[in-house]
């Protein structure tokens, strides 16, 4: 009988290597330590096989990759050192099983091959989210294989119950096989960071590491979305998989060290595993059920009835009845809106009308709530399955009132500039607009007219209704 005889957290900063690093590795020693300590401990098991699980390989929206050629190798050149490289053979037998008992449960994987890439103009290569995880590995002990997976957009339940596959596959071969979870924390901890800081990357850190100490499964399965999507983490779906691969245990994380110094969040666990009863699955599933009727039941009309509108439509084919809870002020007004959903903190679909086409806001949210679900041509169409999921928000904008340049601001008010026929709006507070100049700019560009052409200016605010989200 075969058994994952250790499981391990790793990050993979390429500049960790000191090939890599040219000794700015020596301000995360902590890191590189941790990870010295991890690859020594994994040369004294001799496992027959290292599973990883990557970010970094190519990624599918809808399935889990995973590599399935004799072979796969790679090499760090694209960080400026062509010579770390390495080159594994593949458990063919191991990742063959894996895949065949993922199909036979409805979780979509792709074999990831040379042929299948070309499509894609991709290379079949080693990642650097194995690459440097591996890389503290191999000068202690290189005699193993490799199951090679990069996580996919899948769900956060089917990547637990993929994990859950993963075991029940090693557990049926006669192989002692490592599992290594590959990600980084927060990308967001400081400005000078590879992206701009915020303060939930430092909340995030601190939450997932706290919650894999102590071993709080479904609470991992739990943090809040906003706080995942603003912490611009890579691990968390690689944790996913790694704590179905456990199931069936009571788990503690020891973690070995974390660091922040270039505004990345490194963290390197290794974990603890006593067998249990637990249906941690089904606590997984309670919890999100629970978190879903607390979102329903903390929603105002505007967003209920963004929900209900695309419910409807999805179970009946037609747009439904205005139901007696619509106020008088969303029947007897007519207004632009925008109604997003998002899934698991990214975004699902988004289609808006800024100026009114229905007679009222009610109609106006119905209608965009099934044209989001429906038709917007960036995503897939919404299935029934998929609404538990789904975090509904409307934005309203109220009536545009007449304004003089300087009484804009634009964050807090968009702006519509009219030139006879022609007419241009803008939204507030997006993303590299921080200036009147600049709003103006674009919205006179947008609908065509020339700053030397007389023309009015109006403003309005966006009202955001948005659903409640526990985390």
């Amino acid at each position: 009988m075969g058994k994952i005889i250790a499981y391990v957290a790793m990050p993979h900063p390429p500049i960790l290597i000191p090939e890599v690093g040219h000794g700015e590795e020596k301000k995360i020693k902590n890191t590189y330590d941790a990870c010295e300590s991890i690859g020594r401990e994994i040369g004294e098991i001799k496992p027959e096989v290292i599973i990883i699980v990557t970010p970094h390989g190519v990624m599918f929206s809808d399935a889990i990759a995973i590599s399935f050629e004799n072979n796969i190798s790679g090499s760090l050149k694209q960080f400026g050192a062509p010579k770390v490289s390495m080159k594994f053979e593949i458990d063919m037998d191991l990742t063959q099983k894996i895949m065949e008992k993922s199909d036979e449960n409805n979780i979509p994987t792709v074999k990831v091959t040379t042929s299948n890439l070309k499509r894609y103009d991709r290379e079949y290569e080693l990642d650097h989210g194995s690459i440097v995880p591996l890389y503290f590995i191999k000068d202690k002990y290189n005699s193993f294989k490799l199951v090679h997976i990069t996580y996919g957009g899948l769900t956060p339940i089917q990547l637990y119950k993929f994990g859950k596959l993963i075991k029940e596959t090693v557990e049926e071969s006669n192989k002692n096989v490592v599992f290594i979870g590959s990600g980084d924390l927060s990308h967001r901890l400081k400005d000078e960071g590879p992206y701009d800081y915020n303060p939930y990357g430092e909340k995030f850190d601190k939450e997932i590491i706290n919650l894999l100490t102590s071993g709080d499964v479904a609470g991992v399965f739990n943090i809040n979305y906003e706080m995942i999507e603003n912490a611009g983490e890579c691990g968390l779906r690689s944790y996913y998989i790694m704590l179905g691969a456990m199931d069936g245990n009571e788990i503690k994380g020891e973690l070995l060290s974390y660091e922040g110094t270039f505004g990345v969040g490194y963290a390197v666990m290794k974990f603890k595993l006593k067998s249990s009863d637990r249906d941690m699955l089904e606590e997984i599933t309670s919890e999100k059920r629970k978190k879903h009727m607390k979102r329903i039941n903390n929603e105002d009309c505007y967003v209920r009835l963004a929900r209900e509108s695309l419910t409807h439509y999805l179970i009946e084919g037609n747009l439904m009845k205005l139901p007696s809870y619509v106020t008088e002020e969303m029947t007897n007004n007519k207004r632009g809106v925008f109604v997003s959903l998002k899934k698991f903190g990214v975004l699902r679909g988004c289609i808006g009308t800024i100026f009114p086409i229905t007679d009222s806001i009610a109609k106006e949210i119905m209608r965009n709530a099934v044209e989001a679900g429906e038709s917007d041509p960036r995503f897939s169409n919404v299935s029934l399955g998929e609404l538990e999921d789904i975090v509904f928000s409307v934005d309203v904008l109220t009536e545009p009132i007449e304004a003089l340049k300087e009484e804009l601001n634009p964050k807090k008010y968009g702006v519509v500039v009219r030139s006879g026929r022609k007419r241009g709006l803008l939204l507030p507070d997006l993303e590299g607009v921080n200036t009147i100049e600049q709003q103006i700019s674009i919205v006179l560009n947008k609908a065509s007219i020339s700053p030397t052409e007389n023309y009015s200016i109006e403003k309005f605010e966006v009202i955001r209704h948005k659903g409640y989200e526990n985390g």
